[in-house]
């Protein structure tokens, strides 16, 4: 059986969706942010970077969440959550899940993780990177919405592991000071995946 470590309002959420559309046996553990939980000794065994999620399979544990999305989108191909027959269109997947993790995810933390930037006693540059944040992610959605939505879902007609990633980072965007009146199209991917029942489920979990 499959093991999710996640906590609540994080971007465990897109693999906690993924294992639901998948229809995997799965369970999950919650590790508790307000309580440092990922810096105990306990967690560290699981991921020593101290960061969720985590996933632990019969063959080791993963992190990193396209890995885990491709991972759960390869052992149940009668999901079609991954066009893995197109080795192209399964870059393209790839392709866009590392955006999202690499640069905005990223530009996301800058709002409340500047201390793993620089100093955590360096109130102006933090203070400067909290400001920036609308202004980044914003930019980056709009990017999405521009060039990289292809509709109705990220890939175009089939649904993928994009989606519950898109969906679970633009959870954050009123937050982020988001303009949201300039990304209608990925607040309308947004209210569209509430919708579907993997999600309602993954999200009463991680909110009981």
């Amino acid at each position: 059986m499959l093991k999710l470590y996640y906590a609540a309002g994080s971007c465990a959420l897109a693999t906690h969706i993924v294992l639901e559309e998948a229809g995997a046996d799965y369970s999950t553990a919650r590790i508790d942010f307000a309580k440092e939980q990922q810096k105990s000794p306990e967690f560290l065994k699981i991921n020593p970077k101290g960061r969720v999620p985590a996933l632990v399979t019969d063959k080791g544990i993963l992190t990193e969440t396209p890995a885990m999305l491709v991972y759960v989108a390869q052992s149940f191909p009668a999901s079609r959550l991954a066009p893995t027959d197109d080795p192209f269109a399964f870059a393209q997947v790839q392709s866009f899940n590392s955006y999202l993790c690499s640069h905005v995810h990223v530009a996301h933390a800058h709002r409340m993780r500047g201390h793993r930037w620089v100093d955590a006693d360096d109130a102006h540059s933090i203070a400067a990177m909290r400001r920036k944040v609308p202004e980044t992610v914003g930019g980056a959605f709009e990017l999405i919405e521009r060039d990289m939505l292809k509709g109705p879902w990220v890939m175009g007609d089939q649904y993928t592991i994009c989606d519950p990633y898109l969906f679970t980072l633009a959870q954050w965007l009123e937050k982020d000071g988001v303009d949201l009146a300039r990304i209608p199209r990925v607040v309308d991917h947004r209210r569209r995946m509430y919708e579907r029942k993997s999600v309602k489920k993954a999200i009463a979990e991680e909110t009981a």
